[in-house]
């Protein structure tokens, strides 16, 4: 009887070892478990990593996207978006990214090169898709629609009109909320309130260019950059000094001459050029002419500290920069 007792403890103080075993493997299965989340918790409790390619892309994501998204720019501010040259840092920046946004239209010339070397081809959305994009008709300057898929003479500059960003808007919130569903309310909310804001905007400058005579509503630029925002706003883009949709291209000498006649004969008041390009070419029509030269902003956003940090801020400058150097 009293070896039956002993075996009985001893059965017991086993069982109880046994159980404190299984019970200290349970609580560090669950610990580690813990500390490791699926990749739908990842999904669903993180922010979406988004890179876009341009300050103004950039800019017009971040207004949907606010503090639930992590957004990095690819072109530092004031990179010219069409001479642009990305680093083995920006094909890490893509392959990490949940998201990039492009302009698309064919402006990012470097973006193919760059989402094959990162395999990112299913994470790129153009934010420009649905516009009818304008195409560059020869030496009149006139302007045709054209299809998206034919990148050749293509005007990608579809942001110079704020009723083509809405389109952009419609284009990232229908992404970010396909991708973050948890917060599709937040996105929309920013969406219609950026909204609200663009058409403001396009009220505001329709105001302003209503100052401007409309004899005097003409455009010559370093590039061919405003045609949205000339056929909106009831102005004629009358030249080019550097021929085409990219500062990539070079004007002949004749083609120079016959801007500078154009000019003289037309009796433009200014020539615009960008912050982004190099202004000799400019400075030296200007001085031929007898012309003002006045710089505005084109492919890229200011500093956070300047007149163009935003590109309601943006569009409101270049506005004042026009109306003022027309009028």
């Amino acid at each position: 009887m009293k070896l039956t007792a002993n075996f009985l403890r001893q059965v017991r103080e086993n069982m109880h070892k046994i159980l404190r075993v299984l019970l200290i493997l349970f609580f560090s299965m669950s610990a580690l478990t813990g500390c490791i989340p699926s990749k739908e918790q990842s999904q669903s409790n993180g922010r979406l990593q988004v890179v876009a390619t341009t300050s103004i892309v950039g800019d017009v994501v971040s207004q949907i996207g606010g503090d639930r998204i992590d957004l990095s720019v690819l072109l530092p501010l004031g990179t010219d978006p069409h001479s642009f040259d990305p680093s083995p840092q920006d094909v890490a920046e893509i392959a990490d990214a949940d998201l990039v946004f492009a302009n698309g239209g064919g402006l990012e010339a470097f973006l193919d090169t760059l989402i094959e070397n990162a395999n990112a081809h299913s994470k790129v959305f153009n934010v420009s898709e649905g516009i009818d994009f304008l195409a560059f008709q020869g030496d009149d300057h006139e302007h045709d629609v054209i299809e998206e898929n034919h990148h050749e003479d293509i005007d990608p500059h579809t942001w110079t009109d704020p009723n083509n960003v809405m389109v952009w808007v419609e284009n990232i919130l229908q992404v970010l909320v396909e991708k973050d569903s948890v917060n599709k309310a937040y996105y929309v909310e920013n969406a219609e309130r950026y909204m609200a804001e663009l058409k403001a905007l396009d009220s505001w400058i329709r105001s302003r260019v209503d100052e401007i005579p409309s004899e005097n509503r003409k455009l010559v630029t370093d590039h061919a950059l405003f045609g949205y925002y000339a056929e909106v706003y009831g102005f004629e883009q009358v030249g080019a000094l550097i021929p085409g949709f990219s500062t990539l291209s070079e004007p002949t000498a004749r083609e120079l001459a016959d801007i500078e006649d154009s000019i003289l004969n037309l009796e433009v008041k200014a020539i615009f050029v960008g912050r982004t390009v190099n202004p000799s070419l400019a400075e030296r029509v200007a001085t031929d002419t007898e012309v003002r030269l006045v710089f505005v902003y084109t492919g890229s956003l200011s500093d956070i500290d300047g007149e163009a940090s935003s590109y309601l801020t943006y569009m409101r400058y270049n506005t004042n920069a026009f109306v003022e150097a027309l009028k």
